[in-house]
Parts: C-alpha cells; sequence; structure tokens
C-alpha cells in the first residue's frame, strides 16, 4: 500500500510536439493534470525531469504551469536515475514509494523505472498517465515493468490509496478532481 509520508512522484518527459503524438494524447494530458493537482493536494513531493529540452521542446503548458514554482531535471540519460541531479532529488526527499507518469512508457518511464527498482524503491507505474506513440509499446513497457518487480497502478486508485480514509478534509478536493 501507498503510503502519504512515503510516496514522491515522477513526471517523466511530457515534452512538445512527442506529448501531442503518443497514443490518447489528450486524454493522457487530462489526466496527467489530475494526478499531478492530487499530488500537489496531497503534499506529494514531485520531481519532474525533461529529456533534451532543446531538441523536444518544453513540457507541455498544462503539465508547466502546474509546477511552475519547481525547475525541471535536465537528462540526456534515458534512465532519469543515471542523471545525478536527478537521483539526488529522489534520495534527498527520503521517499522510497514512487509512482511515475510521463512518456514514452517504453524508453524513459521504463528505464527509470528499472533504475529505481535496481536501487530498492518500490515503483508504481499510473498507467493512465503513461503513453508511448504506439498502444503496443505502451502495453510492453507496462507488462515488462510488471515482471521486473513494479506495481500498476491508476489515478483514482493511487489517490484514494493515499488519502485512505473519506473523513479525511482532503478527501473533497481529490473526489472533486476525480469526477
Amino acid at each position: 500500500m501507498l503510503i502519504q509520508e512515503n510516496t514522491g512522484l515522477l513526471v517523466i518527459d511530457v515534452q512538445g510536439k512527442l506529448a501531442q503524438i503518443v497514443h490518447n494524447s489528450e486524454k493522457l494530458a487530462v489526466n496527467l493534470e489530475k494526478l499531478i493537482m492530487g499530488c500537489q493536494i496531497l503534499s506529494i513531493p514531485i520531481i519532474w525531469a525533461e529529456q533534451n529540452p532543446k531538441g523536444l521542446g518544453g513540457t507541455i503548458p498544462q503539465i508547466e504551469k502546474l509546477l511552475r514554482e519547481q525547475q525541471p531535471v535536465e537528462k540526456y540519460s534515458f534512465n532519469a536515475f543515471d542523471d545525478e541531479i536527478f537521483k539526488q532529488a529522489v534520495i534527498d526527499s527520503g521517499r522510497k514509494q514512487w509512482l511515475i507518469c510521463g512518456i514514452e512508457a517504453h524508453i524513459c518511464v521504463y528505464q527509470t523505472a528499472m533504475g529505481l527498482l535496481s536501487n530498492n524503491f518500490e515503483v508504481e507505474i499510473v498507467t493512465d498517465c503513461v503513453s508511448s506513440r504506439s498502444k503496443e509499446n505502451m502495453d510492453t513497457a507496462l507488462q515488462k515493468l510488471q515482471n521486473k518487480g513494479a506495481s500498476l497502478t491508476t489515478i483514482e486508485m493511487c489517490l484514494y490509496e493515499l488519502v485512505k480514509d473519506s473523513r479525511r478534509e482532503i478527501f473533497k478536493e481529490i473526489l472533486t478532481l476525480i469526477k
């Protein structure tokens, strides 16, 4: 089970034109907004990465505006955990459970998740918040990640798991966000 005080969110490479051509791109953007806002309500730390932003472009505006109080980690390795700044941010957070969202599921999301798993972090892929250019690549990545020890979740599942109790004050905010 996810524990609010032990969980963080990694937002991986939701950038430029690529974010517009992945499978179900419009739904992905809406889902990512909900997940990020939910994690912000829950005070879950968020680490945001961009792959080669000069080449791929910056994070899409609707996501960037939600994360405007922080800076993305610029990276060139497909596995964000190979980047020292990113790795240090994960370690410094003190969190051991990581929700991962972003693109592309079969490249940077996959390799980053594997990097965290190999360093004894718990990883949950938010399946309705990841995508690839092809559904086949996304499905294959999710299957392989699950076989390697990552768990699969959805926005609603992980947020309710983190809230735990409908009597909490933040429950109504999460409920409004999900509906």
